[in-house]
């Protein structure tokens, strides 16, 4: 995500490396290449130009301080500019109710039926939401039982009446069925197209007007550039949406709709889903999304990530095993749960500030810990809880078993024994396991 345009901005600074004062030339220069780094990001040419213009006189007009160089002042205006450019703060969302009524809109293949099902299950595991999913896409095939399998998924019920094709009605009966069966929150998921047209905007703005909604969000494609922004502007000048839902930031998406479209719709980007798991979806912080294109990370996000996973009763347990040396490869395998469940690997170093250009051009497979839990898997119980009773044999078989080498068993047997010892020291000296130390920062 955003990799060429921070790697082409990182360059466009290099300009003032070495300049001991700011100029009108060496800024202009400077400009000269964010705003062709913009725009090769598929920004939109106006966005660009006023963003870049803004820049320009900021920078001239700027006393340069004396602990910071021309370059480092540059970065510091750029950032600023880029998080007011994406709405300076945080989105509000709006989920008081009784029930709250979320409407998504978009186009087909945008994401929205599984984004539908990524909110539902954030908002019943973080906020103890009770929601439902309404289905009220009536015409594309297998729409009704693929919010069916995503609301078994996430363990949430799914209204759909399969044998009516009209979708004001399902939404009407959906949210009386709600009331009546005492769910505080209903997701409706309608229908899309391939590009807009009358009939999909007649019908869209009909099913707002009837039922109200507290929100109504537009989910697009990130990786359809201005397409994007093109599109979320025909949809708001006739159904008004409350927000925006970027979808697939984790592809190989080049950012111009991220960045162009709070300015040319007027609307905020209050979602994005980074990667197909159904934890896989973050609100939109603007300040944190400037981080990462300038390669300073997101920790307010990666900690935001962890804390979905952290589980407090758990942590203490861990603590206590840890400081006793009793942490063993069920502990062990339990953890690793939880670093899948916070996302795509490469995506959340990117998030540790200094991490990002070091990861940037390294090839981090997702599959990368299946090897060890095949190992793992391959012990027996009282082996994965002792295991320092693993001999040769066993470690043969435990290879044997899980497909792997002796030299990998070993290698695992070695590292899991160093990091036993690490994990004691820290907490003993700590009194604190490291999810709390992250939790606290």
């Amino acid at each position: 995500m955003f990799e060429s345009l921070s790697e082409k901005l990182e360059r466009s600074f290099k300009v003032l490396s070495g300049q001991s004062r700011i100029t009108e030339i060496n800024v202009a220069e400077t400009i000269k290449e964010v705003r062709r780094a913009l725009l090769d990001a598929d920004v939109n040419f106006k966005v660009a130009k006023q963003f870049t213009d803004t820049v320009k006189a900021k920078a001239l007009g700027a006393n340069v301080i004396n602990s910071l160089k021309p370059g480092q002042l540059m970065v510091k205006i750029v950032h600023d500019e880029l998080t007011a450019l994406m709405g300076g703060e945080q989105a509000p969302f709006n989920i008081e109710g009784s029930p709250a009524v979320i409407l998504m809109s978009g186009l087909q293949g945008s994401g929205k039926t599984t984004f539908s099902g990524k909110l539902a299950r954030k908002l019943k595991a973080e906020q103890g939401k009770k929601p439902l999913l309404v289905a009220c896409d009536v015409y594309r095939p297998a729409a009704i039982e693929q919010l069916r399998v995503i609301g078994e998924q996430i363990g949430v019920p799914v209204y759909s009446e399969p044998e009516s094709k009209n979708p004001v009605e399902i939404a009407q009966r959906g949210i009386a069925h709600a009331r009546q069966m005492g769910y505080n929150l209903v997701i409706i998921d309608t229908a899309g197209r391939l590009a807009v047209d009358e009939e999909m905007m007649r019908e869209i703005k009909a099913i707002k007007d009837a039922i109200r909604p507290t929100e109504t969000l537009f989910v697009v494609d990130s990786m359809t550039g201005q397409d994007a922004v093109n599109t979320a502007r025909e949809f708001n000048e006739r159904l008004d949406f409350d927000g925006v839902v970027l979808t697939k930031l984790d592809g190989d998406t080049r950012g111009g709709a991220a960045l162009s479209i709070r300015t040319v719709v007027d609307k905020p980007i209050k979602w994005v889903g980074t990667g197909e798991r159904m934890e896989a979806i973050d609100p939109f912080r603007p300040a944190g999304m400037a981080d990462r294109i300038l390669g300073m990370g997101d920790i307010v996000s990666f900690v935001d990530r962890m804390q979905q996973q952290y589980d407090e009763e758990e942590a203490k347990k861990l603590q206590r095993k840890m400081a006793r040396n009793e942490f063993d490869f069920n502990d062990f395998l339990a953890q690793i749960g939880q670093i899948k469940k916070m996302g795509n690997i490469k995506d959340l170093l990117g998030m540790i500030p200094g991490l990002g250009k070091a990861v940037k051009d390294l090839d981090i497979d997702d599959n990368a810990f299946k090897g060890v839990e095949a190992i793992i898997r391959s012990m027996t119980p009282d082996e994965r809880h002792r295991p320092e009773i693993i001999d040769g044999s066993r470690r043969r078989r435990i290879a044997a078993g899980s497909g792997t080498t002796l030299q990998e068993v070993n290698r695992l047997l070695k590292q899991f024994e160093q990091t036993r010892k690490m994990m004691q020291k820290v907490s003993t000296m700590g009194k604190m396991n490291p999810l709390s130390m992250m939790r606290g920062k």
